[in-house]
């Protein structure tokens, strides 16, 4: 199955996330090592670093979005995995102005409804849209950007053909 290569990229960010939060001494983890040996494809490696750093280097901003938002939802007790899907959503929604909210609330949805439960995806589309109804982002809005960065506006076409988890050959 070939997936696209920001997809794939937000997959690995996911995974490298969910392994910092759940890591009992609280310290961060390196992600090259891991990214390295999960992508061969430079682009997915770059993105799924970006989205890995920005998330680590914003996370007290981004937390303290996700409990405003979410103020009925124990955060600590929030599934790991939703959790860290917000957060990459956070991220993208308020630092990444070149990607469109509605491509991060989509991929969002679809990472939820991939690796949590069925009722995940509705949880993660409600605390991602408040926070960015909140940011002022209108769904389909793309905030001007600087010359030259055309190209970082849109979600790359491409694939990649390096396999998934799973999708093995048997």
């Amino acid at each position: 199955m070939a997936t696209r290569r920001r997809t794939r990229a937000r997959e690995l960010a996911l995974q490298h996330l969910y392994a910092v939060d759940v890591r009992a001494d609280g310290a961060e983890i390196d992600p090259d090592p891991f990214l390295r040996l999960q992508t061969k494809d430079d682009e997915v490696y770059l993105f799924a670093t970006g989205l890995v750093y920005g998330t680590l280097a914003n996370r007290e901003r981004i937390d303290a979005e996700i409990r405003r938002v979410a103020a009925n939802w124990d955060f600590e007790r929030m599934a790991v995995v939703d959790r860290n899907i917000i957060r990459i959503g956070v991220y993208e929604l308020l630092f990444r102005a070149d990607i469109p909210p509605q491509v991060t609330l989509n991929e969002a949805i679809e990472l939820a409804k991939r690796f949590s439960t069925k009722k995940s995806g509705g949880f993660v589309n409600g605390v991602l849209d408040r926070i960015r109804a909140d940011a002022g982002r209108a769904p389909t809005h793309i905030e001007p950007l600087a010359a030259g960065e055309e190209a970082l506006a849109k979600e790359p076409d491409g694939v990649t053909t390096e396999p998934l988890p799973g999708d093995e050959a048997p």
